[in-house]
């Protein structure tokens, strides 16, 4: 995989998979985690700190923290706050394959119907997982000493402490809830992230669309299309927030999802037929 500009890159292979992943970046705005069919992860926070978007979830992580994500797809973002925290960020990541499992324990993690009510969830990081970071980091920062057994040893410790911790009646019963993604309702996404400043394509990528068929569901659904709604939903509540209190316009443009003033007034006075300020004075 070819990296970005200023990203580093340690990783552990098992049977031609990746299952242990050490990665430092700078800084940044968005990055997608790419969807991958039957991969489940596990990601410490080693360094800095940033939140995770999903459909319906959003999460701020920092060096005390890990999340448990299923196979989707979320982004990573970071606000101005977080990224005064350090110079970059670091984390650490394990990674899980149904083909995988079935090797290191035989189970077949079809027999079982038991399910987590979520697709990502915040982990507070206690000493034994604490512990686990450190000894992976030590195999990624020494690679000659994760011979075959080293890295199956450490991935069923791994799974051990998860099923424990997330307090599932057995392995078998945790592996296949974290291969179990949870359907999230295209409107709930929607929804939920409608004041991002996320694009139509950002958009479509969270509900595992392309963007052609996100336009179609999107008209189907909503009878407009996603961008003559999205903008009026923005402008609408940036309207009531100009009458409730006295942020500044340029405060209310990046709250309600616009990226720029310029956009943000352009749209508003297309709308309201008045630019902000006038509005706000009316």
């Amino acid at each position: 995989m070819e990296l970005k500009q200023g990203y580093k890159q340690k990783v552990i292979k098992y049977k031609d998979q990746i299952v242990f992943m050490k990665l430092s970046m700078p800084y940044f705005d968005r990055v997608q985690k790419q969807y991958i069919k039957d991969e489940a992860c596990f990601m410490f926070v080693n360094k800095g700190a940033f939140s995770i978007r999903s459909q319906d979830d959003y999460m701020n992580l920092n060096k005390d923290s890990a999340v448990l994500a299923k196979c989707l797809n979320y982004f990573y973002e970071t606000n101005d706050q977080q990224k005064k925290c350090d110079d970059g960020v670091e984390s650490t990541g394990v990674f899980l394959y149904p083909s995988m499992i079935k090797e290191l324990f035989e189970f077949d993690i079809t027999t079982s119907n038991y399910t987590f009510d979520f697709n990502l969830k915040k982990i507070e990081v206690d000493l034994l997982l604490d512990n686990y970071k450190k000894s992976i980091n030590i195999l990624l920062d020494n690679p000659e000493l994760a011979d075959e057994n080293m890295i199956k040893t450490k991935l069923k410790e791994f799974i051990l402490l998860m099923s424990k911790s997330q307090q599932a009646p057995s392995q078998l019963d945790f592996l296949s809830a974290l291969f179990k993604p949870n359907e999230v309702d295209f409107k709930t996404t929607i929804q939920h992230n409608l004041y991002a400043n996320l694009s139509l394509e950002e958009l479509a990528a969270l509900c595992h669309l392309s963007i052609s068929s996100f336009k179609r569901k999107f008209k189907l659904v909503y009878n407009e299309s996603p961008k003559r709604y999205i903008v009026k939903k923005k402008v609408e509540k940036a309207a009531a927030l100009l009458k409730s209190n006295d942020l500044r316009i340029s405060d209310i443009a990046y709250d309600v999802g616009f990226d720029s003033l310029a956009t943000f007034n352009r749209n508003f006075t297309n709308i309201f037929k008045k630019s902000p300020s006038e509005y706000r004075l009316s």
